[in-house]
């Protein structure tokens, strides 16, 4: 019986900040998280304010899971769309002012190894692409009009596996954290790994992995990713450079 007890603790603790809070937020989504169309849609905008954190108006659409809800901040305008899940927990979730989060992306912090940087923060502006996931155990900072592709990773937090005599799950993890400058582009696909920083105006082309530090104003691609390109204004010649728009989504 007292594993039951313990499972359930741990279950509950994993959902939300205190049993009165996962009262209050799953009561909240058994009656209005389901109903579709803009009834449902301004239903969540009025009562899930006893929930989470609303800077304004914003769009939750039917069907969004969010977990430690008290956690999650969403500026004005933001919009999370249909099976998109967000688990904030301590370390929370802040969307800004206009980002989007497409169907099935997933935004988790999930950190319950007191991790100090643990969080992700989007900025203005911004697109989470369909079945896009970040994980933010080390901290994501996104700035403002970043893009991310469908399926693409943003992932901030690695295994260690240095002792070939040990399981790697006994051997602790990195949690280094991931900064994405302004206007950046993530191609469809996209990997970056814990550790990076990617500078502003930067893209990554689609199926690249980023495992070091992306320049600003340059398009990298492949596996691990390079630089391919500075995006300049104007080619050596005078005239505009061609856009190679294929290798990009």
């Amino acid at each position: 019986m007292s594993s039951i007890f313990a499972s359930l603790k741990l279950y509950l603790d994993r959902q939300a900040t205190s049993l009165g809070r996962y009262i209050l937020e799953q009561t909240l989504f058994l009656l209005i998280g389901w109903i579709p169309t803009i009834v449902g849609i301004g239903l969540r905008g009025l009562l899930y304010r006893l929930i989470l954190q609303m800077d304004g108006l914003a769009a939750i659409e039917s069907g969004v899971r969010l977990r430690f809800a008290s956690n999650i901040r969403l500026g004005h305008g933001a919009y999370i769309d249909q099976g998109a899940y967000l688990h904030a927990c301590p370390g929370g979730i802040e969307l800004g002012e206009n980002s989007i989060v497409m169907h099935g992306a997933i935004l988790h912090v999930y950190n319950f190894r007191d991790l100090p940087n643990a969080g992700i923060r989007i900025g203005k502006d911004c697109l989470v692409g369909e079945y896009s996931v970040i994980r933010g155990q080390g901290g994501v900072v996104i700035g403002d009009r970043v893009y991310t592709s469908p399926f693409t990773q943003i992932i901030a937090v690695n295994h260690v596996f240095d002792d070939p005599k040990r399981p790697f799950v006994e051997q602790g993890i990195t949690a280094e954290g991931i900064t994405i400058q302004d206007d950046v582009w993530l191609g469809a696909g996209a990997i970056i790994t814990d550790g990076v920083h990617i500078g502003k105006g930067a893209v990554v082309a689609a199926g690249a992995v980023v495992t070091k530090d992306v320049p600003p104003h340059t398009v990298v691609a492949g596996v691990p990713a390079r630089v391919i390109k500075h995006i300049d204004k104007h080619s050596q010649n005078g005239t505009h450079s061609k856009p190679q728009r294929e290798i990009y989504f």
